[in-house]
């Protein structure tokens, strides 16, 4: 094993064992938490360790990334998170090499996938739960109409909800935020359409996904911890 496998397996070791203390202290078990390892800073050949140190189920922003990855890594089993924006002429592409996307924020989008998906996607819609104009997602009174909407599609399968803290305040803000995602999923569970769950909550990343699942984080979104000390 090299210098840099092993430094990053003892990464995934930590960032699970933290995962497992902040899923005590919100009263479940490690299993119930999806570690996605985020790797659009890195080679394909450095992903390769974060796999043989049991994490599968990665998560790229870009889907010309995840396409350039997804064909390197074709040998090895994954299951590809698409967790930022897909415009619509990447979606035939894009949606035969991803398990879940963390990303649906528009009706066109929800088209697109119904349109071009054969098999049912599992979906998350991106909340911008902050309310910062920078970011992108629905905004949360915007969700309920969508949920109505989408449950008329065959081949999506909205499964929950995805969001980011707002970029000042730190840990106590994100903690704002992850409570208010996790309060908003809460309102909408009751009435939801069927076919539509809401059962996941993917929050959380490198500097703060000790507090989303504090908050109630189904899946976090981890990069830079799980690369930490290693030359890439």
């Amino acid at each position: 094993m090299t210098n840099e496998a092993a430094r990053i397996a003892e990464n995934v070791a930590g960032v699970r064992g933290r995962i497992a203390d902040a899923a005590a202290r919100s009263g479940r078990q490690a299993s119930q938490i999806t570690l996605v390892a985020v790797t659009k800073y890195v080679s394909a050949e450095m992903v390769r360790p974060l796999i043989a140190a049991g994490c599968i189920d990665l998560g790229e922003s870009r889907p010309q990334q995840l396409w350039e990855k997804a064909a390197a890594l074709a040998d090895v089993p994954v299951r590809w998170h698409l967790i930022g924006h897909l415009q619509r002429n990447k979606v035939r592409r894009t949606l035969p090499l991803v398990t879940m996307m963390h990303s649906v924020d528009s009706s066109r989008l929800l088209s697109a996938i119904e349109e071009e998906q054969l098999d049912t996607l599992p979906v998350l819609l991106e909340v911008n739960i902050s309310g910062e104009a920078a970011k992108q997602g629905l905004a949360p009174k915007a969700i309920e109409p969508f949920l109505v909407e989408a449950a008329g599609y065959r081949h999506v399968a909205i499964c929950g909800l995805m969001g980011m803290a707002g970029l000042e305040g730190g840990l106590e803000t994100a903690r704002r935020d992850f409570a208010a995602l996790r309060e908003l999923r809460d309102r909408l569970r009751p009435r939801c359409p069927a076919g539509v769950t809401l059962d996941e909550l993917s929050m959380g990343m490198s500097g703060d996904f000790e507090v989303a699942i504090e908050e109630g984080a189904t899946i976090v979104r981890v990069g830079s911890a799980l690369f930490e000390e290693v030359t890439q």
